[in-house]
């Protein structure tokens, strides 16, 4: 399956939302820190947390840590300054989506150590910011999990 990272969320009912998805579609989940909340926020609770048992939640204390518990791996960032539309992508077992902060994405300097190809966002119109950020985790999970016929789901 796939690994999902989230570089220091800010807004808990995302951060629930994708620990919903990863147990739903089998994904592992990653969480960079800081965090914008604890992990036992009532607005986290009630969007995921009772989700939790069934979901792979890992917290990492820097992106360091994370980059080095997924080392080897194909990370794909996603960004509306991506090179390339995530659907454009032949995703692999094991690949690694990686999302940003819910107000400012993720930083230049993580985004510049990445090949260009390895860059990519969602379509949307030209003049709105962005998507949420657990709806574009939901659209890449699934689009990488669709790839792969939908692999272990019922």
């Amino acid at each position: 399956m796939f690994d999902i990272v989230l570089y220091q969320p800010e807004i808990p009912p995302n951060t629930g939302n994708t620990i919903r998805l990863s147990a739903n579609c089998g994904a592992r989940l990653h969480l960079v820190k800081p965090l914008g909340f604890e992990i036992t926020d009532k607005t986290l609770a009630r969007a995921g947390l009772d989700y939790h048992d069934l979901a792979h939640v890992v917290v990492h204390e820097d992106w360091a840590a994370c980059l080095a518990a997924l080392a080897g791996r194909r990370i794909f960032a996603f960004s509306t300054r991506g090179a390339r539309r995530y659907d454009q992508v032949e995703y692999r077992e094991g690949d690694v989506l990686l999302f940003g902060r819910e107000t400012s994405g993720l930083p230049e300097e993580l985004l510049a150590a990445l090949p260009q190809v390895q860059r990519v966002r969602v379509p949307m119109r030209p003049a709105n910011r962005s998507i949420n950020l657990s709806n574009t985790v939901a659209l890449a999970v699934y689009e990488a999990w669709r790839q792969h016929d939908f692999a272990g789901a019922a």
